[in-house]
């Protein structure tokens, strides 16, 4: 497995940095998958001057972003089959307050990462989670660390989709009813929340009883409301599939939401792809298996 990784100063300038928090929990787990980390430059120089990694030869140096090396891992993102380079996601560690998270070779990382169905890794969280998925696909006993990520039943989901996302979103929905019902609140913006409401319905679910939480349209600010619940950490995973091919009116209101989640770093879990999602979703049922307690 290539993973691309990059992550913004100010979470690799201090020991505590959220950076080294992902790799005191999850090195064991990286070395276990045999993970290859392709690291831009002043990503790869902390990670060797931390020491975490020492003696790791999955751990590849990438050019400065300055010379090209995020560029380097959008390209691999969408892969260089002739040269056999391609990556399978990217970690990107992003602070909300570093503007070098909305350069364009930045923004083209998210976006290529959800055309090609790719995870595309933005918190502490969502990375420690992603480790533990994989984990467990591949047939690995489950970390009793990442117990937390599992605890559905105390956590809020988000599930958001944009409009030619709407159909992925409620065949997902319909597919993970059970799973999706273990958690202790869901939350949806207005269209995609009245639809899931009307298919848990005709599921079963009591009809004087919404399955989701309705807050206001996207356009209307329901971003912004679930951004506020992110903030407040009374929502811990937002699903969010995104429709990377289609100008946004409300593009603010959808990066204020993505900002929300960076911003809540170790709390907050965030899946952009279907095909992720369903990845996620299928390692949650067989972790539940093997860890029932959990």
């Amino acid at each position: 497995m290539r993973i691309g990784l990059a992550a913004n100063h100010l979470h690799h300038s201090h020991d505590e940095a959220a950076l080294f928090r992902w790799l005191r929990a999850c090195g064991p787990g990286i070395r276990e998958l045999g993970m290859s980390l392709h690291a831009v430059g002043r990503t790869y120089d902390a990670i060797v001057r931390d020491g975490q990694l020492a003696g790791y030869a999955g751990l590849l140096r990438y050019p400065y972003g300055r010379e090209g090396g995020l560029m380097k891992l959008v390209a691999e993102v969408v892969g260089l089959p002739e040269s056999g380079r391609v990556l399978d996601g990217a970690i990107y560690l992003m602070h909300p307050v570093n503007p070098s998270s909305i350069f364009p070779e930045a923004v083209a990382l998210k976006r290529q990462c959800v055309i090609h169905h790719k995870p595309f890794i933005s918190t502490v969280a969502s990375a420690c989670d992603w480790v533990e998925l994989e984990r467990i696909h591949a047939g690995l006993a489950p970390d009793p660390n990442a117990d937390g990520f599992h605890a559905l039943e105390a956590q809020t989901l988000a599930l958001i989709a944009h409009d030619a996302m709407k159909p992925q979103m409620l065949a997902y929905a319909a597919d993970h009813f059970e799973l999706l019902s273990r958690f202790a609140r869901r939350v949806a913006t207005g269209t995609t929340g009245l639809q899931l409401n009307e298919l848990a319905w005709s599921r079963g679910w009591p009809a004087n009883k919404a399955w989701v939480h309705r807050y206001q349209s996207g356009p209307m600010g329901g971003d912004a409301q679930i951004a506020d619940l992110v903030l407040e950490r009374r929502c811990h995973r937002v699903l969010f599939f995104e429709d990377p091919h289609v100008a946004r009116q409300h593009e603010a209101d959808i990066q204020l939401l993505e900002r929300a989640v960076t911003t809540v770093t170790d709390d907050a879990v965030c899946i952009t792809s279907p095909v992720v999602a369903r990845r996620w979703a299928e390692a949650a049922n067989k972790r539940a298996a093997l860890r029932p307690c959990a």
